[in-house]
């Protein structure tokens, strides 16, 4: 158990509590945050508020969570698109729509499992036991290219490039609006939305630096398909920084439009390509995948408007 404490703003008042909770605290649903207060586990300045209390704006919120049980990672036959392999690494083409390890909400049916299933016992264990092999992530709705360590020998040397920046990843991706120049570089500190907590956002409180290199493939009318080169690897740091210019990612309803545009209701932003240094070899690699159907079909539409 942890408590955390909160004290609303005035533009908070009038807010529902549970909702207002599920809004500030990190992984928390409504839901959850209706369980905590019908069991006791949030006080308003001392109290025990009831379950349809509304914020009044200045009071202190004391809300204790449970630990979190991650689920164990276990070996699932789900089949994998391998673009490079060897002894030491592998290289997938991760789908939209597939999460990267188990966690709360995601017990299995991640990647994690898939490989743990197709490597067997040979995954770096660096990661721990719940996130095997995995060197760095992408998100649920984010398609293309993530890299794995078969060995601690290789997780170590992939993990130094992260940091060094040296492991490079190329995406691509259709952002609403046209962009006025042809390229840029995004140079805007990231950290938690001060406002929603399971966000990210552009900001100088509690944050870290993050720049973003981009250059315009092609324009459409009204959307723009861009190519963006990570300097630093942030969280969403792709979907924060071309939000914060107001060319929010296709689809991207948590930081773009909240309604889907052209049937698309997740991010159209793909991992196109990734160069590294091979641990063992000092080989300098770089390995590219083909865009996915759901971005094709996207462009094909944009090209017939």
């Amino acid at each position: 158990m942890h408590t955390i404490r909160l004290t609303p703003l005035e533009e908070d008042t009038g807010t529902r509590l549970d909702s207002f909770l599920s809004r500030r605290v990190e992984g928390l649903t409504r839901s959850a945050a209706a369980r905590l207060l019908a069991e006791g586990c949030v006080t308003c300045d001392g109290a025990v508020p009831g379950k349809s209390y509304r914020i009044v704006g200045g009071e202190e919120l004391c809300v204790t969570l449970p630990e979190a049980e991650e689920p164990e990672a276990v070996p699932q036959d789900i089949p994998l698109d391998v673009v490079y392999e060897d002894e030491d690494v592998i290289v997938l083409n991760k789908p939209k729509g597939l999460v990267v390890h188990p966690a709360p909400g995601h017990a299995d049916g991640t990647l994690v499992n898939a490989l743990l299933h197709h490597c067997g016992d040979s995954l770096s264990g660096i990661g721990g036991e719940k996130r095997p092999g995995i060197v760095h992530r992408i998100d649920k709705d984010t398609s293309g290219l993530l890299i794995a360590a078969k060995n601690d020998f290789a997780h170590a040397h992939l993990a130094a490039q992260l940091k060094d920046h040296s492991l490079a990843r190329t995406y691509e991706c259709i952002v609403c609006g046209n962009l006025r120049e042809d390229s840029g570089t995004i140079d805007a500190p990231i950290g938690r939305d001060p406002v929603n907590r399971k966000k990210m956002a552009v900001t100088e409180k509690n944050s870290r630096s993050a720049v973003t290199h981009w250059e315009v493939i092609a324009r459409y009318p009204g959307y723009t398909h861009v190519r963006c080169k990570l300097e630093t690897g942030r969280t969403h740091q792709i979907r924060v920084h071309l939000a914060w210019r107001n060319h929010p990612i296709l689809g991207d309803t948590v930081y773009g439009h909240k309604k889907p545009e052209l049937g698309q209701s997740s991010q159209c932003l793909h991992a196109r390509e990734l160069t590294f240094v091979h641990p063992r070899t000092g080989e300098r690699m770089t390995v590219r995948c083909e865009l996915p159907d759901y971005f094709t079909a996207l462009l094909e539409k944009l090209g017939k408007r």
